[in-house]
């Protein structure tokens, strides 16, 4: 088992970056798939990044792809999320989670997830 928690967030223009730190502590975080997902105010909580047990191979959102990198850090037990060129559309409460079984981009392979970190974008 794992315990997550995100840190990073904050207030940011337009354009500006943010990166975005998930913290594990527990047993055995090589052998967990990490994500990032997002939810905004009367929206369901979205797909953003994974990345697998290696970190060989990554997936991203469409919306996302182009803007931000995800990686991990085995050897600190700790994921990230570089995000550059932020938009408004952006915000949200950002949170990590971590599978035990097989990664993808919906919510239930995720085990475990931290309590959400929060990015607020301006205009």
């Amino acid at each position: 088992q794992v315990q997550l928690a995100e840190s990073g967030g904050g207030l940011v223009q337009a354009g500006g970056s943010l990166r975005l730190s998930c913290a594990a502590s527990g047993r055995s975080f090589s052998r967990y798939v990490t994500a990032w997902f997002r939810q905004a105010p009367g929206k369901e909580r979205e797909f953003v990044a994974a990345i697998n047990r290696s970190g060989r191979s990554i997936d991203y959102a469409d919306s996302v792809k182009d803007r931000f990198t995800i990686s991990r850090d085995n050897a600190k037990n700790t994921v990230y999320l570089q995000m550059n060129n932020l938009k408004p559309d952006d915000t949200a409460v950002y949170y990590c989670a971590a599978s035990s079984t097989v990664w993808g981009r919906t919510k239930s392979p995720y085990d475990y997830w931290g309590q959400g970190t929060q990015v607020t974008v301006s205009s």
